[in-house]
């Protein structure tokens, strides 16, 4: 499972890489559903960085949808800091006096609360961009290349894939539908497999493995659930092209979702070997246009893509 990646969140990347149009009306409609309230889409800081000096009406727009939306989490977040500071001196007061239980987990929660929300403050209000800013997690927004009357586009689109015509129950009773396995692509995924094929750009993924695996030590010497975060990088440092299926779904008075999930498959030897059983797949350059553009009745051609895929060397470590 590729439960996490950095990506290329700037859809002018794509742009200037691949020669792709930017799906104005589809990010203008995620940030304005966001900042109305309707959505509560998470989006890269790095994906909004894109539009911080806007040239155009459409993109002033977006520009304005991002401004007010993050206006209204900072006042958000300064009101709770004022609470926790609060919390905090007051709960300093009662220990000046007497150390209870109570006074001592109120003085640990409101310091760990007042540190997570000068963070996110920073987060919002910092210039400069930091790797982190461009990295994902299921159900984070993320752009995605699709092919549309024969050009490449760029959309904006949720990472866990809500297939059109399922319910929006299946988001929680399926929660590993931002991963899309390639021996169930004629099962689950048969309604996007070889109609809605996307492809997302990668620097790193990172995956959750077990830490027996990881130090290969017997996993009675550890917590059944104790796991460590591996990063994973291509040591040819190239970007990987990620095969995706898509969809957009569509209901009576909600807004309409796009959203993908990235396709993979066994890992290659130095990933197993890391103590992880699924990999994404990235496919070749060259292959990109087939793949955006299947045949449905011609899997094997998909199929063949996702066999000619490209096989970086992955080299891993402790994630920060």
């Amino acid at each position: 499972m590729c439960y996490s990646a950095q990506v290329v969140a700037d859809y002018r990347k794509f742009v200037r890489m691949f020669g792709a149009l930017m799906d104005i009306h589809e990010f203008a409609r995620l940030f304005f559903e966001r900042a109305e309230g309707a959505s509560k889409a998470k989006v890269p800081k790095a994906m909004e960085d894109a539009f911080a000096e806007p040239n155009t009406d459409e993109e002033r727009a977006i520009k304005a949808a991002i401004d007010r939306f993050n206006g209204a989490q900072t006042t958000k977040l300064e009101q709770d800091l004022f609470k926790q500071r609060k919390r905090l001196a007051d709960a300093e007061r009662t220990l000046q006096t007497k150390v209870t239980k109570a006074a001592s987990e109120s003085q640990r929660i409101a310091t760990d609360k007042i540190a997570w929300t000068l963070g996110k403050l920073d987060d919002i209000q910092r210039a400069e961009l930091k790797p982190r800013d461009s990295r994902i997690f299921p159900g984070h927004y993320a752009p995605v290349m699709v092919l549309e009357n024969g050009q490449r586009v760029v959309k904006p689109m949720r990472y866990q894939c809500r297939i059109a015509g399922k319910p929006a129950s299946y988001d929680v009773k399926y929660p590993g539908t931002y991963n899309a396995r390639r021996d169930n692509l004629e099962g689950f995924w048969k309604p996007c497999f070889g109609y809605t094929h996307g492809v997302m750009l990668v620097d790193v993924f990172y995956e959750n493995v077990s830490k027996a695996k990881f130090e290969g030590t017997l996993s009675e010497t550890h917590d059944r659930n104790e796991n460590v975060v591996l990063e994973f990088r291509p040591s040819n440092g190239e970007l990987m092209h990620v095969a995706c299926l898509w969809s957009r779904w569509s209901a009576s008075g909600q807004p309409d979702l796009l959203s993908f999930a990235a396709i993979t498959d066994e890992p290659p030897v130095e990933v197993a070997a890391a103590g992880h059983d699924r990999c994404i797949i990235p496919i070749k350059p060259e292959n990109i246009d087939a793949w955006l553009n299947p045949d449905s009745k011609n899997l094997d051609a998909m199929y063949a893509i996702l066999d000619d895929r490209d096989r970086p060397y992955y080299e891993h470590r402790l994630a920060a």
